[in-house]
């Protein structure tokens, strides 16, 4: 097959260390193009509904709230983690498109890793959301002001970049003399540097360093976040104000559970699983890219009544 003996023929450029080659699924070739589909499907999905729920929060005055503004960070940064991977992957299906430079590669794990951590701060600024807007409704407003929550998007983005900014001199430092062929369908981390020849202690301390600071503390506050938010709506007077009150937070707690449940078995597989099938590692990544920007929409027009109302109104082709 073509996609073989493109992988073969990548043995005389090993020594060459200004390319890689993406793996893609060893043995799957033939079946590339079906398996294209769901990728293809689930990408058109996630710009379909990413968009259409960040037009209508720009577009419905009643949306124009902080519980919307962080949503709509969190939807850009879905756009963004999408399109940095997914095109790349469906070139590989359609058009056996396996190169990537040495440069792109650590520009590709610096953005896709960036918006990783800035998703996680945005989950976290949504927890501190809800605990405001159920512990002291009538200081809601005056709490979260737009230069408040945009102080917290930029804080966002500047601990992502300072955690990030040490990665592709990490990178770039390693000789890559053994292979070149990287087993995945875009540039990660780890498995980049399993291929190099080197002493990768540094790195690895780095990857578990930045995964725990992430994960951990970021999960840490939004626990605490909750055991808040419950003393705060068990402390309501009559049930129907403690069911509303918690209703207003079921599709944050989906939107925690579907980011950060593929995120913390990826890191532990990566970690601790040193007998699992690399495939499974390749689906939990793949996971982590497609699942939570296809979600969020789902869970959002699903759980909020304004942006589902305005959704129907759009597709039916009626104006605002």
């Amino acid at each position: 097959m073509p996609q073989e003996d493109n992988l073969s023929g990548t043995n005389s450029t090993f020594a060459d260390p200004s390319v890689f080659f993406l793996a893609g699924i060893p043995g799957l070739e033939d079946l590339y193009l079906w398996i294209s589909v769901p990728f293809f499907s689930v990408f058109t999905l996630i710009l379909l509904g990413n968009c259409t729920l960040l037009y209508v929060i720009r577009t419905e005055p009643s949306l124009h709230k902080p519980m919307f503004y962080f949503l709509a960070m969190l939807v850009v940064i879905d756009l963004i983690l999408s399109t940095t991977t997914i095109p790349k992957i469906l070139s590989i299906f359609w058009f056996n498109s396996r190169e990537i430079s040495f440069n792109s590669c650590p520009v590709q794990m610096f953005f896709l890793y960036s918006f990783f951590i800035m998703e996680s701060a945005v989950l976290l600024a949504m927890a501190f959301d809800r605990y405001v807007a159920i512990s002291n409704p009538l200081r809601y407003a005056t709490i979260l002001t737009n230069s408040v929550i945009a102080k917290i998007g930029l804080a966002a983005l500047a601990r992502a970049v300072q955690l990030l900014v040490p990665l592709p001199f990490l990178v770039r430092r390693l000789p890559y003399c053994r292979s070149h062929v990287i087993p995945h369908f875009y540039c990660e981390h780890i498995p980049l540097v399993k291929l190099a020849c080197a002493d990768t202690r540094l790195n690895n301390e780095y990857s578990i360093t930045v995964t725990f600071f992430i994960v951990g503390l970021d999960l840490i506050f939004i626990s605490l976040s909750y055991v808040k938010i419950l003393r705060a709506v068990l402390s309501l007077s009559s049930k129907e104000e403690q069911l509303k009150a918690l209703d207003t937070c079921g599709s944050h707690l989906c939107a925690i559970f579907i980011f950060y449940i593929p995120v913390v078995l990826s890191s532990l597989i990566h970690r601790f699983g040193h007998h699992v099938n690399p495939n499974v590692n390749m689906l939990l990544a793949h996971f982590n890219i497609l699942f939570p920007p296809m979600m969020n929409p789902i869970v959002y027009g699903v759980k909020t009544k304004q942006i589902r109302d305005q959704a129907l109104l759009l597709f039916r082709g009626k104006s605002f």
